[in-house]
């Protein structure tokens, strides 16, 4: 069943006399629960895309339809509202409040979250159980990564996107959090999306796009995607 529905979506940024086309009459269909890659160059409008989606941004041209609600007409507070209960997001900057410890930050999502998760479970999941009272700081840059991928898994959105979720992570850890990723999708029935640049990672989605210069280039559906553990990393 679809549950992302963009209809010729534009974003038209403006500065002075200079118009620019991040986004440039886009459509496309995303069924629910499916792992899908969006590449493309930088500039391409990929996180564009992403802030869109996510209700951190609205467009000037077409429709964006969520679960059958159209989320480019929302006002600000039922932007807001769309945000806490329908998508998580992990960041290339992990967003951690540096004066919470690991446990609070994930739990902190439950005050937002009608249906979250249980925190310590999330965190066990990213294989930090060990850390949960251990504060950002005292934490490597793969480690906040993860911590931060835990929060916005708890959140138990319908959409979780990602940008370059596995960026600042070794190998390893980098397939721990995507096998993650995939289980969340194929088991739990949620709608991942992340933007990335490795071609490795799209090598493990149902669904493909390429973008550049603002436009969809393809949309490609994978019958046979590889796991984590057949991709060579």
């Amino acid at each position: 069943m679809a549950i992302v529905q963009f209809e010729n979506v534009s974003k038209i940024y403006t500065s002075g006399d200079h118009e620019l086309r991040a986004l440039d009459r886009v459509s496309f269909t995303l069924d629910e629960g499916k792992f899908v890659v969006i590449l493309g160059p930088s500039g391409a409008g990929k996180s564009t895309l992403l802030n869109l989606l996510g209700g951190l941004d609205s467009p000037n041209e077409g429709t964006i339809t969520i679960s059958g609600q159209d989320i480019s007409k929302l006002t600000d507070n039922e932007l807001a509202d769309y945000r806490a209960s329908t998508v998580g997001f992990v960041f290339q900057f992990y967003n951690l409040i540096p004066t919470l410890t690991v446990y609070e930050n994930v739990k902190l999502v439950t005050e937002i979250s009608k249906h979250a998760l249980d925190a310590e479970d999330m965190i066990g999941r990213v294989g930090l159980l060990d850390h949960r009272n251990n504060f950002p700081a005292e934490l490597s840059g793969g480690e906040q990564q993860r911590i931060s991928i835990a929060r916005a898994l708890c959140k138990n959105p319908k959409i979780l996107l990602c940008d370059e979720p596995t960026g600042a992570l070794d190998s390893e850890t980098g397939v721990m959090v995507l096998k993650l990723l995939l289980d969340m999708a194929k088991n739990d029935g949620k709608t991942i999306v992340i933007v990335t640049h490795n071609q490795n990672i799209a090598k493990m989605a149902d669904v493909v796009i390429r973008v550049k210069n603002g436009k969809i280039r393809s949309v490609e559906e994978q019958e046979n995607p590889l796991s984590a553990d057949e991709v060579e990393w």
